[in-house]
């Protein structure tokens, strides 16, 4: 048995879970060990993992009982969701009811919980300015994980409350990159205005997490930001141009031009792009670019990703 301290990674094949698992495993002076949790252990990437040295285990975050199975003997663990999978805000604030309550029940002695603001704390349901959607959310992706930490809090689970930012990889894997217009030239879509945005590649989610994790106790009882950058929709052009050696400018566009585009959750990240917008001191505060640096020193600025992956973005 393994003298190191088992984390249990949620999501251990996905973006989050994936970039922790794999900084964990390629330290050959980690003190701590990975138990992967995946749904399916005969994936490439949950093989990729065990031949790392991960513990490789199958359990379900909407099954409870197979979270506690996962979770028990650990030090720590790393809890994120799936809203994409299912769009349901009302699902993830569940989800993270039973992980707060299996955690509580294994003991784990430090959570990392993947959250994000509840927008209704600043945005009311009553304020049209941003439709209400699902019938009681603001930014259903947001809300519902923010609406889930006091589950943490309440049960008394030394946890991190952990705040990513806008993906970059979102040009890669969901259609949000430069797309080409009639004139030749490529225009980057975003509902911005002039404000800055946090972003962050998906890899350093992990890696930052990481960081938490060999702090110690630091963290706990905190909420921590990350972001690899702040830009505006220009800067990121004028990067994104140098990067692909093709033209691209800024298409601003408004958030409710942005949610009438109509693809599945078109609503829900108008309004996150408003929310970020309109409450841009608050959302480029919170993500501490200096402590991200420090937590994950071989963090990616926006032009180091595209120096990576510029070449992975799809060119319609």
């Amino acid at each position: 048995m393994s003298a190191k301290k088992i984390i249990t990674v949620f999501g251990a094949t996905g973006a989050q879970g994936g970039g922790l698992a794999h900084a964990i495993l390629t330290d050959p002076n980690s003190e701590f060990a990975v138990r992967a949790v995946t749904r399916d252990p005969n994936s490439d990437k949950a093989k990729a993992l065990a031949r790392l040295g991960a513990e490789v285990v199958t359990a379900d975050i909407d099954d409870k009982e197979s979270m506690q199975k996962a979770l028990a003997g650990a030090y720590g663990a790393y809890f994120v969701t799936f809203f994409w999978a299912h769009f349901s805000a009302e699902k993830e604030t569940g989800e993270a009811r039973n992980m707060a309550a299996a955690a509580k029940e294994a003991g784990i002695k430090h959570a990392i919980w993947s959250t994000l603001e509840d927008v209704r704390t600043f945005v009311p349901l009553d304020n049209d300015s941003m439709p209400t959607l699902q019938g009681k959310y603001k930014v259903p992706h947001f809300d519902g994980k923010g609406e889930g930490d006091h589950f943490f809090a309440e049960a008394g689970v030394p946890t991190t409350y952990l705040m990513a930012s806008f993906y970059w990889d979102n040009m890669i894997y969901f259609g949000m990159g430069p797309k080409k217009g009639a004139d030749g030239k490529y225009y980057f879509t975003l509902p911005m205005a002039d404000k800055k945005m946090a972003g962050i590649g998906a890899e350093d989610i992990g890696k930052c997490a990481y960081g938490i994790f060999k702090r110690g106790n630091e963290f706990i009882g905190k909420t921590v930001g990350i972001t690899g950058g702040q830009l505006s929709g220009d800067e990121m052009a004028a990067d994104l141009s140098k990067a692909l050696g093709k033209e691209v400018v800024y298409n601003m566009v408004t958030p409710a031009q942005y949610r009438a585009f109509g693809f599945p959750g078109a609503d829900d990240l108008g309004n996150m792009f408003q929310f970020y917008t309109e409450f841009e001191a608050h959302c480029n505060k919170t993500r501490d670019l200096k402590l991200s640096k420090e937590l994950n020193p071989g963090l990616l600025s926006f032009d180091a990703w595209l120096n990576k992956y510029a070449q992975s973005i799809p060119l319609e």
